[in-house]
């Protein structure tokens, strides 16, 4: 199958090739949360519960087509679960975790939330190689951008914050920020991938990727295209590099990036304050030491899955109270998780994560004819974003169908690759049978 079969559809009749590329790019640009949010706002930017129940009417189609396309690829949708179980458990544990939530409407509800956006990931990875999967969101990234700029320009208030800030066409300069992260990101794999002969459309949108990130002062998304540039030297010169070569490399990158953290961990609040900045990370340091203190209470099985920030729990009350602002999540993905699940939960995430960013290395290494190295960064990239914000386990968000989408892509793919040995154009049709190929 290739990537021309994302284009255009053959014959008079409309194909489920074609019903499958239009229906995942249309399902992406909705859970991007372009548009219809920023249409639905009150003037302040905040969401009234009137308008969050219609934002929730645009899912339902999703739901439909997702779970057409796994019922019409049943046996590739089970090869994608055996090969990767910890996927599964961290999807089983929002359910489990109703027995024992602070609120188990609430938990219930947005688990079943979850569950379709982890299946669409599945889609994503059973339907879709990494570079038919990078033009789709080349496709989808850009129309976000390149409209944000082009709304910026014909309604300068409408995508501005207060403060002057770009949102573009979202709700929230930092969700303006992730998206223009990821669309730098995109439009650079595109670059250094010629096989898709977009490179002047790449230009143009890396370009507006540049604008909207600078203007949207986000730093979060700032410093994970600065992290996103520095993978892509690490990946390009694993792949290159002899087996003791990639050893040393890894082994190098692991202890510069272990050093980074612990000086950010020891110099970051002076440095700040040195620089006039705001050494709270715009209140993040005083709402973790309260998150802390409450995972402490429930270290072991959590609140609940997203129970903890609802305005019938009191200690979310009382923390709003004393921070001054009402925070929708920890800011911490990390910490968020722990909330939702306690220990219990972060033991599988801690284990799911460090296979799958080995896996991923290993086909980049071995299979780079597929186009894996965008992943790799991909992966990387939004565990970064999740130090400062809260990505994880976020339903109806396509930054985290991505995530999923990478790890289940690397254990698809990563055990064929393994066994056979075969050349990367032959690794879907053994691992995969029919599901990968033209249908």
């Amino acid at each position: 199958m290739k990537v021309d079969s994302l284009r255009t559809a053959s014959g008079p009749t409309i194909s489920w090739r074609v019903i499958e590329c239009w229906g995942a790019g249309i399902s992406i640009f909705l859970q991007t949360g372009a548009f219809l949010p920023l249409m639905l706002a009150d003037a302040d930017g905040t969401l009234s519960e009137s308008a969050k129940s219609i934002l929730r009417l645009p899912c339902i189609p999703i739901y439909v087509f997702t779970a057409v396309i796994l019922i019409r690829n049943f046996p590739q949708f089970l090869t994608a679960l055996r090969r990767n179980l910890l996927v599964p458990v961290m999807l089983a544990l929002p359910f489990l975790s109703t027995l024992w939530s602070i609120s188990p409407p609430t938990t219930l509800r947005r688990a079943i939330g979850l569950l379709f956006c982890v299946l669409l990931s599945y889609v994503l990875a059973i339907r879709f190689t990494p570079r038919q999967l990078l033009f789709l969101l080349f496709v989808t990234l850009g129309a976000c951008i390149g409209l944000s700029v082009v709304i910026s320009v014909v309604s300068p208030s409408l995508a501005s914050m207060a403060d002057g800030a770009m949102r573009g066409v979202f709700i929230h300069k930092n969700v303006l920020g992730w998206y223009a992260a990821l669309m730098i990101l995109v439009a650079t794999a595109v670059l250094i991938d010629g096989a898709l002969g977009l490179r002047r459309t790449a230009f143009i949108l890396l370009a507006a990727g540049v604008i909207c990130l600078a203007s949207s002062g986000s730093m979060t998304a700032i410093i994970a295209t600065s992290v996103a540039y520095c993978l892509i030297g690490f990946y390009s010169l694993l792949q290159r590099s002899s087996s003791i070569g990639r050893i040393v490399i890894v082994l190098v990158f692991v202890q510069l990036s272990l050093g980074i953290l612990i000086s950010l961990h020891e110099f970051l609040v002076p440095a700040l304050e040195a620089l006039g900045k705001d050494a709270t990370l715009t209140g993040r340091v005083p709402l973790w030491e309260l998150v802390d203190r409450e995972i402490s209470d429930r270290w072991l099985l959590g609140y609940g899955y997203q129970a903890f920030w609802t305005v019938a729990n009191p200690e979310a009350t009382h923390m709003w109270l004393k921070i001054g602002w009402p925070a929708p999540h920890a800011h911490n993905g990390y910490r968020d998780i722990l909330l939702s699940f306690g220990i219990v939960g972060m033991i599988p995430f801690v284990l799911m994560v460090p296979y799958a960013i080995r896996q991923g290395g290993f086909l980049q290494c071995h299979d780079p004819q597929y186009g894996w190295l965008w992943l790799n960064v991909l992966t990387i990239m939004i565990l970064v974003m999740n130090l400062t914000e809260s990505i994880f386990f976020v339903q109806n968000d396509a930054i985290f169908i991505l995530f999923a989408t990478a790890i289940i892509m690397f254990s698809l793919y990563a055990p064929v690759v393994t066994i056979s040995h075969s050349p990367s154009w032959q690794a879907p049709a053994r691992g995969l049978a029919s599901g990968l190929q033209t249908s």
